[in-house]
């Protein structure tokens, strides 16, 4: 029953980033995308998690900040009403599900305990299989 939608909200599934993929995979730097791409959640994840690697605790928290309400902003363009699943394993969900992760992850970092909190309940409500993917490197 782990991940089943008891509440009968309909999962938000966001579109496809086909010319950011295109370019990262290209070998496109993330801090270039953000410049061409800044309504992109992923873009700002990769940010947040090459600050992160770095030990650039407040700029991770700043890009992950950015990755959230942008990806906030998509999930509402594409009908989120403010709840519901926003599931891994559709693939364009995983940019806002990082960005929302390393927000987590940077606050804890930084003290901000209430964020903690509740960052880990919506990843949580969100998807239970994204914290666990995302730590596994997927």
């Amino acid at each position: 029953m782990v991940g089943e939608n008891l509440l009968g909200i309909p999962e938000t599934l966001l579109p496809e980033e086909t010319d950011v993929l295109t370019r990262y995979e290209a070998g496109d730097e993330p801090v270039d995308l953000a410049a061409q791409f800044p309504a992109s959640s992923l873009v700002w994840a990769l940010l947040a998690n090459e600050a992160h690697s770095e030990g650039r605790t407040v700029e991770s928290y700043a890009f992950a900040r950015v990755g959230y309400h942008r990806g906030l902003d998509a999930l509402r363009k594409a009908g989120w009403r403010g709840q519901g699943p926003v599931p891994w394993r559709h693939e364009p969900n995983r940019g806002f599900l990082r960005s929302l992760y390393a927000l987590g992850r940077a606050a804890a970092a930084i003290g901000e305990v209430d964020e903690v909190e509740r960052i880990g309940k919506f990843l949580n409500d969100s998807d239970p299989s994204a914290r666990e993917a995302i730590e596994a490197g997927n």
